[in-house]
């Protein structure tokens, strides 16, 4: 049985571990390395689970102490960093569902063809 939590520290703490689980450190080995992918990850789950955007969440988490340390935040992301991660992350991860895989070719198709 999947326990329901209205705690934002809690939610985060979840989003951070899945996202530790499931998703490499950071996305390319020339990234800045300011913020991890399952930080990123674990804010992009923050903002649905407080139902605002980009800037609502980045705002809530910079006056939120508890929640920059439990997710081991020493800055705060721009907004803009969060939109770009919420484009490169799988789409129906911040919702919660499945990870999405890319689809493997088809063997039978010819090579080229459309």
């Amino acid at each position: 049985m999947r326990r329901m939590s209205k705690s934002a520290v809690r939610v985060a703490r979840e989003a951070l571990a899945a996202g530790r689980a499931a998703l490499p450190e950071h996305g390319s080995r020339f990234s800045r390395r300011d913020h991890t992918q399952a930080q990123l990850f674990a804010l992009l789950v923050l903002r649905r689970f407080l139902r605002t955007d980009y800037r609502g969440v980045v705002a809530l988490v910079a006056e939120w102490s508890e929640l920059r340390h439990v997710l081991g935040l020493t800055t705060v992301p721009h907004h803009s960093t969060l939109a770009h991660a919420a484009r490169r992350l799988p789409a129906d991860a911040e919702a919660g569902g499945p990870m999405a895989a890319p689809r493997p070719q088809s063997s039978d198709a010819p090579v080229g063809a459309a």
